[in-house]
């Protein structure tokens, strides 16, 4: 395909893409409402205030947003250091089963991300990607990507974040059905929730250091 037909394709699924992500996202809001106000109540009895989880992630180009979900750790103090030592059983529940990630769909309905696409990561690893790596940002990230259906947290780091720009340049609409499809199966079936030995995901270190699991 020619350079200027793809750019034409990418704009029309990009306005389509965007009206879907508005769609769906208002209605999961009120859909999930009844569901959110009993995840609430639960996290309040078990690790008491917030609630809710803020953190400032980079969004399309670089933009920062503020990234919200539920509250799945204990804050830190003497006894609980680490991610794994924070994370508790009502929190390890709320990730395997996706249902801390609900909130999100408000950063969709805003704008800051789409229900797919690269999975928005830390501040702190802009200045660590490779130039093809920071491709990732050429589009808004989503609460499910090619790389979460790929195997979630348990695929190593060089393979998720060439699975992100895999998807930049595939992206279609019926790859982002697809992906959804697998995110449902992914999710039931509780797959890939953590690596090996981690909370969740090891330290992204750059990409050349890389920590691939079980090394």
């Amino acid at each position: 395909m020619r350079r200027a037909d793809r750019e034409r394709q990418l704009r029309r699924y990009d306005a389509v893409k965007r009206g879907m992500d508005v769609v769906v996202s208002a209605v999961g809001l009120v859909v999930t409402a009844p569901v959110q106000l009993v995840v609430a109540g639960v996290v309040r009895a078990a690790l008491g205030s917030p609630v809710l989880f803020h953190q400032r992630r980079p969004g399309k180009d670089g933009v920062i947003f503020e990234l919200v979900k539920f509250r799945t750790m204990r804050h830190p103090d003497a006894e609980h250091q680490t991610d794994a030592e924070r994370l508790t059983g009502v929190g390890q529940f709320l990730r395997s089963t996706s249902l801390d990630e609900l909130p999100t769909l408000w950063n969709v309905l805003k704008g800051d991300m789409s229900l797919v696409g690269p999975r928005p990561l830390l501040v702190e690893y802009l200045p660590l990607y490779s130039a093809e790596q920071a491709r990732r940002h050429e589009v808004r990230p989503g609460i499910t990507g090619l790389a979460q259906v790929s195997g979630r947290n348990s695929v190593d780091w060089v393979d998720r974040l060439a699975l992100d720009v895999n998807y930049i340049d595939r992206r279609d609409l019926a790859l982002d059905v697809e992906i959804l499809w697998r995110t449902i199966t992914a999710v039931l079936m509780r797959r890939g929730v953590a690596q090996d030995g981690q909370a969740t995901m090891s330290e992204f270190m750059g990409p050349m250091t890389s920590v691939r699991p079980n090394d």
